[in-house]
């Protein structure tokens, strides 16, 4: 009982620092990322999901759910997975997109993620960089199917085709 009223009150906590610095805030979830209990994960998914936010804590709220394997359950992925794909389709920050576009390639098993980070790879009105964070996201699928497939449509791009030709080559596809 006593975990559970301590993460209530941090989350409330936070919920007060709404208008204060960005420094205040991750103070607070630092302290949250560290308490194991099922409400972490979709608190966390509610600040990374507002657009109000501040970047910086968006950024760092999504680092943690990238790297946090003892953070997020099995049955969460899907539900963070999509999280992030959706600020990574968000034409917001660009620095936040970049961030989404790397932390996706912790989640290359969820459907729907090779496909989102082959679109952007290949799409040319994107900056050269987020563009890149996909493709080395996509490229740690390793030889799958799909990831062997987008891999031969992003080989006829102008930016990234011999690096993908070299990904098809280490993997020995044709």
């Amino acid at each position: 009982m006593r975990v559970i009223d301590e993460l209530q009150r941090l989350i409330d906590a936070y919920r007060l620092r709404s208008s204060s610095v960005a420094s205040s805030k991750l103070s607070v979830l630092r302290r949250i990322e560290h308490i194991r209990d099922p409400r972490v994960v979709p608190f966390l998914l509610e600040i990374l999901a507002d657009p109000g936010e501040a970047g910086e804590v968006r950024i760092h709220v999504m680092r943690q759910l990238r790297n946090g394997n003892d953070l997020v359950s099995s049955t969460e992925r899907s539900a963070v997975a999509y999280a992030i794909s959706s600020v990574l389709t968000d034409r917001g920050a660009e620095q936040l997109r970049l961030e989404a576009a790397l932390a996706l390639g912790e989640f290359i098993q969820i459907d729907g993620v090779l496909s989102m980070l082959g679109a952007v790879a290949l799409a040319q009105d994107e900056s050269i960089d987020l563009r890149y964070a996909a493709f080395t996201s996509l490229e740690r699928a390793g030889p799958v199917s799909e990831s062997i497939s987008l891999m031969h449509a992003i080989a006829s791009d102008e930016t990234f085709g011999n690096s993908a030709r070299r990904v098809l080559s280490a993997w020995h596809v044709d």
